[in-house]
C-alpha cells in the first residue's frame, strides 16, 4: 500500500479554497459553472419582498387564496398562481369549489389548455360528442386523486351529485388569466374550425 503524500509547507492543494467557497475549480469567485444563468452575486439572506415578482420564489397559503378571478353560476374559483399575485405569464393555477347537489353553468375556457385534479368529494364532467352521429352528454364521474384534461374550447360543465359533500378541485390552465366563456347550452365543438380567441366574460 502506497503511503500518502502531504503537500509541501506552506502550500495548499489545488481544490481547497474550491471546497471551502462551493465553487468549481477555474470558475469566477462565487459564480457556479454548472449553473451560467445564476447572477453573479452572493446569495444573501435579505428580504426576499424586495426582490422583482419575476426574480423569487412565492408562496402562496391554503387561506390566502384570491377570490376576485372569472367565474362561472353554480361554482366559486379561487385563484393562487397568476399574473396578478405572483407575475406569472404562461400558467394560471387555483382551487374550484362546487357545492352539495349543485351544477355549474355551461362554459369554455377560450385558447387554455386545462388539467384538473381532484381533491375532495366525487365531481362529474360532461361534454356534449357526436362520433356516434347524434350529440349526446357524456358524463365523466370521478374520485380524489383523478385527472382531468380539457382542450381549449371544449363546452363543458362540472356537477357536484352529492347531497352532503362539496367538491374541490385544483385547476391549471396554460393562460395566465382564467378564461372563462359561459354558455346557454352545450355544443360540440368542431376541432378544425375552432372559434377565434374570445375575451374573458
Amino acid at each position: 500500500m502506497s503511503a500518502q503524500t502531504d503537500p509541501p509547507a506552506g502550500t495548499t492543494p489545488a481544490n481547497a479554497s474550491d471546497a471551502a467557497t462551493g465553487t468549481e475549480s477555474g470558475t469566477a469567485s462565487g459564480h457556479d459553472a454548472f449553473h451560467p444563468d445564476l447572477p453573479h452575486h452572493p446569495h444573501g439572506h435579505g428580504d426576499d419582498s424586495a426582490l422583482p415578482l419575476r426574480a423569487r420564489l412565492h408562496h402562496i397559503r391554503a387561506d390566502a387564496l384570491d377570490g376576485d378571478t372569472a367565474q362561472t353560476g353554480g361554482m366559486r374559483r379561487f385563484a393562487a398562481i397568476s399574473g396578478n399575485t405572483v407575475g406569472s405569464e404562461r400558467i394560471w393555477m387555483g382551487q374550484t369549489h362546487v357545492a352539495p347537489a349543485t351544477a355549474s353553468s355551461n362554459h369554455h375556457h377560450g385558447a387554455s389548455e386545462t388539467a384538473i385534479h381532484v381533491v375532495k368529494g366525487h365531481p362529474e364532467f360532461v361534454f356534449l360528442d357526436d362520433s356516434s352521429g347524434t350529440p349526446e352528454e357524456v358524463r365523466i364521474r370521478t374520485s380524489p386523486g383523478d385527472y382531468i384534461f380539457v382542450p381549449p374550447y371544449v363546452p363543458h360543465r362540472e356537477e357536484n351529485p352529492s347531497p352532503d359533500d362539496e367538491a374541490v378541485v385544483v385547476i391549471a390552465r396554460s393562460t395566465q388569466e382564467a378564461i372563462v366563456v359561459n354558455l346557454p347550452e352545450l355544443y360540440v365543438l368542431d376541432s378544425e374550425n375552432p372559434p377565434a380567441a374570445p375575451g374573458t366574460h
